[in-house]
């Protein structure tokens, strides 16, 4: 899978796991160089709380695009500091 914003593939993985219809990239598999910590955070009843990234290539800025769970619950563990995306990141084959 990959995802692409601006016309960039920003993560790429073999290995994501769909959780309630998201592909959840593992850390590694993201270019970090077009990730930025956002001090946005909330809350999911049953992951835990979620913090985000702000996505930006080549100047164009994608604000809290990207989250993540970085100490999930127990039902969330598989996915413990994967990350997600919306706000107009494609995800595709």
């Amino acid at each position: 899978m990959k995802a692409i914003w601006n016309n960039t593939v920003i993560a790429e993985s073999d290995e994501t796991v769909v959780v309630e219809n998201n592909h959840y990239f593992p850390a590694d598999s993201i270019k970090k160089e077009f990730f930025k910590s956002s001090d946005l955070h909330s809350v999911c009843p049953w992951k835990g709380q979620a913090s985000y990234y702000h996505v930006d290539v080549d100047g164009n800025k994608n604000d809290n695009a990207a989250w993540y769970y970085p100490q999930t619950s127990e039902h969330a563990k598989h996915i413990e500091g994967y990350v997600a995306f919306w706000r107009g990141v494609k995800v595709e084959k």
